[in-house]
């Protein structure tokens, strides 16, 4: 398996949890996630050197890697095991445009403390690849870097899984996921959005209110159609001007309290089979608060946990999943590491379907 060069901001930090014992019989995620850089022979991921070649960590089939291929998941089984390889995108610079509780900068390193102590079931390589961080306001430029990111590890074969920060994550995704060699290809992209908000908010600053009104017009500049569908929204919390843009842009929206599990399991199948390839984005404040108490605006209703899990576990399985992302995690306002706890699952079901 290939492992490109990566601009990170910030390293990996060691990974921790409880311990039971050596071997798969009792591995953990903490002992069996990777550094990107040592997956690299130790080579620095600054360097603009060539990728090197890696096996994955110990307690993890060599013959899952046989499954990668480079650049996209058709044509991929769906029980095929790409690596995985998880970045940080510290930011909640668009929380704040958008007039939200920030904190969210600080949710990667949450989820992954979260998910550490997690038995590790998964027949993949799991890498951690850092942070890229957003300072000093700089958001679109942090973008542009996660994005870039996000295509290098895409056209080698990995799985991608974005740590957010605020919504604005998804706009870095979507730069990663419209830079890959799968969409540059002409494969049909979908994006579906696990979310209580459509967030497709006309501003004049980007925000995490706009990334998915600024994937529509990045799909426009480049003769594409934006493909996008939302898992959740919650009507009292999105003005007619919100509906109205959705409408315009063709968007396909379920709405909370019309979330059954038929319904669901019906709109995303059918979304799935108008595409090719699939950006999965999932937005905490989609699950009830008393589940995710932790994020910027939190839900009244919200979609129940089992039905967003199993939404996870169906793209998952479909063969189609590209890349996907978790945010809104607001660890300041979290109570006993609910929220995190929550995303960690969530992570944990995307990268290990039953």
């Amino acid at each position: 398996m290939d492992f490109p060069a990566l601009s990170v901001d910030v390293q990996p930090h060691p990974w921790t949890g409880r311990f039971d014992g050596d071997g798969a019989a009792h591995l953990r995620w903490w002992q069996a996630v990777t550094p990107y850089a040592e997956a690299r022979q130790d080579r620095s991921p600054l360097r603009s050197d060539p990728p090197v070649r890696a096996a994955p960590p110990a307690g993890v089939p060599a013959a899952s890697l046989a499954a990668s291929s480079a650049g996209a998941p058709a044509g991929v089984p769906a029980g095929a095991s790409r690596p995985a390889v998880i970045l940080g995108f510290c930011s909640d610079e668009g929380v704040r445009r958008n007039k939200g509780r920030t904190g969210a900068a600080k949710a990667p390193a949450a989820i992954r403390s979260a998910l550490g102590p997690l038995a590790f079931h998964l027949d993949r390589p799991v890498l951690d690849a850092g942070d890229v961080a957003v300072r000093d306001g700089q958001l679109e430029a942090g973008q542009a870097r996660a994005g870039v990111a996000v295509s290098s590890l895409l056209d080698t074969g990995n799985l991608t899984v974005l740590l957010g920060g605020g919504h604005e994550t998804a706009f870095a995704s979507y730069l990663g996921v419209a830079g890959s060699e799968a969409v540059r290809t002409g494969q049909r992209l979908g994006v579906l959005n696990l979310d209580a908000h459509f967030d497709l908010r006309d501003e004049p600053a980007p925000s995490s209110g706009t990334p998915f009104l600024q994937m529509a017009e990045a799909e426009a500049a480049a003769g594409r159609e934006l493909k996008y569908a939302v898992v959740g929204i919650s009507q009292p919390n999105n003005t007619r001007a919100l509906f109205t843009t959705a409408d315009r842009l063709g968007v396909k929206y379920l709405l909370d309290e019309d979330c059954t599990p038929d319904a669901v399991q019906a709109f995303v199948a059918d979304f799935l089979a108008e595409i090719d390839v699939l950006y999965l984005t999932i937005d905490l404040d989609v699950l009830p608060a008393a589940v995710a108490p932790g994020v910027s605006a939190p839900a009244a209703l919200g979609v129940p946990l089992p039905l967003v899990a199993a939404v996870c576990r169906q793209a998952a399985t479909s063969g189609k999943l590209l890349h996907a992302d978790v945010a809104e995690l607001n660890p300041a306002f979290d109570i006993d590491n609910r929220t995190a706890r929550v995303a960690a699952r969530l992570v944990n079901t995307l990268l290990a379907p039953r």
